[in-house]
């Protein structure tokens, strides 16, 4: 199991005949109890904020450093900073900042505020890591708020100022972008912005002075007032913060669609039809662009919905739907198919990579199959293969090379694709899975299979 509760003095996370848990050591015995015992651990779980917990006894060797075990209420997919739009990102900083707050009303404090400890359960944020809080000191400084603006702060900055792409850095950087980095990034206006000039742009030039000066942190004038105040002011910069307006190809999908508004229609029944035969708990919406498809299913057929895109701005527009709806069981997260996440960290075992944590009982791939062998020179096979590890059903639209938008794709290359015919795709398909159903779309020359893993 990848997880960093390694580099936790205070526990770690541990499976145990299939199940999750959470070793507390006896030096985290105080703030466990305290958390317990305050009010805060009831407040921020009736919130919904912190995911709760209940204590168990294991028959299980227990080390020296052994205080109790915790069994967390189980979050079905992990997902991953880099792997947000803005708006998750901007969500999970905001939870951050409201359960210090609450935290030091209860005079208890974030030790930590890694975006890591951020979850997406029922279409929110959620805390999950319950040995992240400690007895607040009321002479210290928040201690964790380098690593909250290297988490949260800096990539919001350089997604709002420069480009959302740059979320990304987060895969080389995984305690969070540096600040000195940040600032390189940013344009001047944005340094301008009284909440980036000071978290960011000070706070930056000031690591640099102190970095070996163990008195960096150790401050005797750091009150209360200043604790609220500085995350009060993290709280405006952040909620003011915005995405400049993005137009993209995909973003603006279905305004610039080939298709009918029957023939959509069409499409939707079908893929609801197939969904239902396939009775999945878990659906991979690969190429889900804004979710119209992934909510069409939804509708029609209860299960957790992933729903993944390239497209940075179709994937905000479909949380800001999620949102909106107050939908529990869709969740939208950036992928790139042809380069998927990727297992990072200590010996690769920290953060894990897009197969191990994603399998769905079935797939769903709209629209999808010419973008895979066509602008990315994917063959069938290779296609069918790693499909196939994802889920047990497969629900897969096949674009012919006459459609238009194949075509423009072929407009700016030249067409080396002898094998890109409907009869190779099913045969190469067919190596994998069993063809249950295939429907001609209405109104195009697509067809929409159903298909089962062999």
């Amino acid at each position: 199991m990848n997880n960093t509760s390694f580099r936790d003095n205070a526990g770690f996370i541990f499976e145990h005949a299939g199940k999750i848990y959470r070793q507390i050591n006896k030096c985290y015995e105080f703030e466990y109890e305290k958390l317990m015992s305050s009010g805060l651990y009831e407040t921020l779980t009736d919130k919904k904020q912190l995911i709760p917990h209940k204590e168990v006894n294991l028959v299980k060797i227990r080390d020296m450093n052994f205080y109790k075990y915790i069994q967390p209420e189980m979050i079905k997919f992990i997902t991953y900073p880099y792997e947000w739009s803005f708006s998750e990102l901007k969500d999970a900083a905001l939870l951050t900042l409201s359960i210090q707050k609450t935290a030091l009303k209860y005079n208890m404090s974030l030790k930590d505020a890694s975006a890591f400890n951020i979850q997406f359960q029922n279409g929110k944020p959620i805390f999950i890591d319950t040995l992240s809080f400690e007895n607040y000191k009321e002479v210290a400084p928040w201690v964790a708020y380098g690593q909250f603006c290297r988490h949260f702060l800096a990539p919001l900055v350089l997604m709002s100022y420069r480009d959302t792409r740059l979320n990304k850095l987060f895969v080389t950087n995984i305690d969070g972008i540096p600040l000195d980095l940040c600032c390189k990034l940013l344009p001047i206006e944005a340094k301008l912005n009284p909440g980036v000039l000071f978290h960011i742009v000070i706070h930056g030039v000031s690591i640099k002075a102190n970095e070996g000066k163990k008195s960096l942190n150790k401050h005797n004038n750091f009150s209360r007032l200043a604790m609220e105040s500085l995350i009060d002011s993290l709280e405006t910069c952040i909620k003011h913060l915005k995405l400049p307006k993005l137009k993209t190809e995909w973003g603006e999908y279905y305004n610039n669609t080939n298709y009918s508004s029957e023939t959509l229609k069409i499409k939707s029944e079908i893929v609801q039809e197939f969904i239902k035969k396939s009775a999945p708990q878990t659906v991979c919406d690969l190429g889900a662009n804004r979710g119209d498809f992934t909510r069409a299913a939804a509708n029609s057929w209860g299960a957790d919905y992933l729903a993944f895109d390239i497209d940075a701005a179709a994937v905000e527009e479909n949380y800001k739907r999620v949102k909106l709806n107050k939908e529990k069981n869709i969740l939208p997260l950036l992928l790139d198919l042809t380069n998927p996440t990727p297992a990072i960290g200590f010996a690769h075992n920290e953060r894990a990579d897009f197969l191990s944590r994603f399998r769905c009982d079935t797939v769903l791939a709209l629209a999808l199959i010419h973008h895979l062998a066509i602008s990315n020179n994917l063959p069938f096979s290779n296609i069918a293969d790693f499909f196939s590890k994802l889920g047990k059903f497969l629900i897969i639209e096949f674009v012919p090379k006459t459609d238009s938008k194949v075509q423009i794709l072929l407009a700016s290359r030249e067409d080396i694709f002898a094998d890109y015919t409907q009869k190779d795709f099913e045969s190469e398909f067919s190596k994998f899975y069993t063809i249950l159903e295939k429907r001609e779309l209405y109104g195009s020359k697509r067809t929409l299979y159903l298909m089962r893993k062999k």
